[in-house]
């Protein structure tokens, strides 16, 4: 992300075990400028509105029938993340190794291991040793989230871009944006992230670290329109950047 509005700062909290280690990003605010005049979507409204209103799905309204009553503008959030997981650890093993069948003991590191006839009934020239041991492993994993307001993940390409406002926190604010909560996106990602091995049997470092934190606000048109021959009223919702028509999924969850 290159828009920023404020210094981002480096969190660093440590916890007892089982928690990693975390060092936390200072969660950044943007608000994009609205590109697009009210008048526009209008006009635009104007050339659409009666696709809102279809019989059997493809007969449309007579477009004098169909009236605007209003436009609210609005703003929807966008949660962007990155980070990643590193966890240095052990894990029990077993090591076999072969030695000839006339050996009857082992010593290695002055412990003694007595030789076991292996499982295969084929093995009759050697019989086995089997040597526990801890293993050292370093595993990293990292991710990058792009979320729409549903918490559906988005491609970054389709994120909308605009210069950002100067005073983000007065625009939400003006327009009463309900802000999204503190460690929203924090969870979201914790989750995908930290999963330690299930062969872990003792850790040494366990960090999860967010270097990426922010929240973006892109602004929205919303045109309602009633059908003054059935009274049915619907709205239709326009980006405030590129004035295009959205069109919504079918959401799990709102993270709003």
């Amino acid at each position: 992300m290159s828009e920023s509005v404020s210094e981002e700062k480096i969190v660093a909290t440590t916890t007892s075990t089982p928690s990693p280690c975390e060092k936390i990003a200072e969660r950044k605010t943007v608000v994009y400028e609205t590109r697009i005049d009210p008048n526009v979507i209008k006009t635009i409204g104007e050339k659409s509105k009666t696709q809102l209103f279809t019989k059997l799905g493809f007969i449309k309204s007579n477009p004098g029938e169909i009236q605007l009553v209003a436009i609210d503008k609005y703003y929807e959030p966008y949660m962007a993340i990155s980070g990643r997981y590193i966890i240095d650890y052990y894990r029990k093993s077993t090591y076999t190794i072969k030695v000839d069948n006339r050996v009857q003991e082992v010593i290695l590191s002055s412990q003694k291991h007595k030789p076991n006839q292996p499982a295969d009934p084929h093995a009759k020239d050697y019989n086995i040793v089997k040597l526990p041991a801890e293993e050292r492993l370093t595993t990293e994993t990292k991710a990058t989230l792009i979320l729409d307001t549903f918490g559906q993940k988005i491609a970054p390409k389709d994120l909308p871009s605009a210069p950002p406002e100067k005073n983000p926190k007065e625009i939400l604010t003006t327009f009463g944006v309900k802000e999204i909560t503190a460690d929203t996106d924090l969870d979201t990602i914790r989750a995908k992230l930290i999963k330690r091995p299930k062969d872990t049997n003792k850790i040494i470092t366990e960090l999860f670290e967010i270097n990426e934190r922010t929240i973006i606000y892109t602004p929205r048109y919303r045109a309602l329109y009633t059908n003054l021959k059935t009274g049915e009223t619907k709205a239709t919702e326009f980006d405030g950047i590129t004035a295009q028509r959205v069109q919504r999924p079918h959401p799990h969850f709102q993270f709003l």
